[in-house]
Protein backbone atom coordinates (compact mmCIF):
# COMPACT_ATOMS: atom_id res chain seq x y z
CA UNK A 1 0.00 0.00 0.00
CA UNK A 2 1.24 3.53 -0.97
CA UNK A 3 1.89 5.78 1.74
CA UNK A 4 -0.41 8.67 1.55
CA UNK A 5 0.34 12.75 1.74
CA UNK A 6 -1.46 13.87 4.77
CA UNK A 7 -4.44 16.78 3.61
CA UNK A 8 -3.16 20.36 5.70
CA UNK A 9 -5.76 20.04 8.26
CA UNK A 10 -4.91 16.33 9.29
CA UNK A 11 -1.37 17.56 9.80
CA UNK A 12 -2.35 20.58 11.78
CA UNK A 13 -4.77 18.33 13.79
CA UNK A 14 -2.24 15.74 14.47
CA UNK A 15 0.91 18.64 15.03
CA UNK A 16 -1.26 20.14 18.12
CA UNK A 17 -0.92 17.07 20.26
CA UNK A 18 2.81 16.99 19.66
CA UNK A 19 5.07 18.88 22.53
CA UNK A 20 7.45 20.90 20.97
CA UNK A 21 7.28 19.85 16.74
CA UNK A 22 6.70 22.92 14.30
CA UNK A 23 6.75 22.63 10.94
CA UNK A 24 9.64 24.59 8.89
CA UNK A 25 9.90 24.14 5.26
CA UNK A 26 7.37 21.71 5.05
CA UNK A 27 9.17 19.16 7.44
CA UNK A 28 7.91 18.43 11.63
CA UNK A 29 11.06 19.97 13.21
CA UNK A 30 12.15 20.05 16.79
CA UNK A 31 15.37 20.38 18.85
CA UNK A 32 16.43 18.38 21.61
CA UNK A 33 18.69 19.25 24.39
CA UNK A 34 20.63 17.10 26.56
CA UNK A 35 23.06 17.25 29.63
CA UNK A 36 26.01 16.46 27.40
CA UNK A 37 27.37 14.55 24.56
CA UNK A 38 27.22 11.15 26.15
CA UNK A 39 23.56 11.44 26.99
CA UNK A 40 22.29 13.30 22.85
CA UNK A 41 24.73 10.20 21.67
CA UNK A 42 22.53 8.29 23.34
CA UNK A 43 19.13 9.28 22.32
CA UNK A 44 20.21 8.94 18.65
CA UNK A 45 21.46 5.62 19.35
CA UNK A 46 17.83 4.58 20.23
CA UNK A 47 15.87 6.50 17.70
CA UNK A 48 18.07 5.46 15.02
CA UNK A 49 17.05 1.24 16.06
CA UNK A 50 13.47 2.95 15.75
CA UNK A 51 13.81 4.36 12.50
CA UNK A 52 15.20 1.13 11.30
CA UNK A 53 12.61 -0.88 12.55
CA UNK A 54 9.98 1.46 11.10
CA UNK A 55 12.26 1.95 7.45
CA UNK A 56 11.33 5.46 7.89
CA UNK A 57 14.49 7.37 8.72
CA UNK A 58 14.98 11.14 10.29
CA UNK A 59 17.07 13.89 8.75
CA UNK A 60 18.76 14.97 11.35
CA UNK A 61 22.01 16.95 13.24
CA UNK A 62 24.07 17.08 16.08
CA UNK A 63 26.27 19.18 18.41
CA UNK A 64 27.08 18.50 21.26
CA UNK A 65 24.34 18.08 23.60
CA UNK A 66 22.08 18.97 21.04
CA UNK A 67 19.71 16.84 18.32
CA UNK A 68 17.83 18.45 15.58
CA UNK A 69 15.29 15.94 13.95
CA UNK A 70 13.65 17.11 10.67
CA UNK A 71 10.57 14.54 9.46
CA UNK A 72 9.08 14.29 6.12
CA UNK A 73 7.93 10.92 3.77
CA UNK A 74 9.93 11.79 0.78
CA UNK A 75 7.57 8.60 -0.95
CA UNK A 76 4.50 10.67 0.01
CA UNK A 77 6.40 14.14 -1.45
CA UNK A 78 5.47 15.32 2.32
CA UNK A 79 3.80 14.58 5.71
CA UNK A 80 2.46 11.14 6.15
CA UNK A 81 1.12 9.43 9.42
CA UNK A 82 4.48 7.91 9.54
CA UNK A 83 6.19 11.27 10.58
CA UNK A 84 3.85 11.65 13.24
CA UNK A 85 4.36 8.25 14.52
CA UNK A 86 8.25 8.45 14.56
CA UNK A 87 8.04 12.08 16.22
CA UNK A 88 6.09 10.51 18.88
CA UNK A 89 8.20 7.55 19.35
CA UNK A 90 11.28 10.28 19.90
CA UNK A 91 9.47 12.01 22.49
CA UNK A 92 8.93 9.03 24.31
CA UNK A 93 12.82 8.01 24.24
CA UNK A 94 13.70 11.62 25.27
Amino acid sequence: MAIKKLPQEEIDQQLSQLTGWTLEGGKLHKDYTFDDFVAAFGFMTSVALVAEGMNHHPEWFNVYNRVTIELTTHDAGGLSQLDFAFAAKADALS
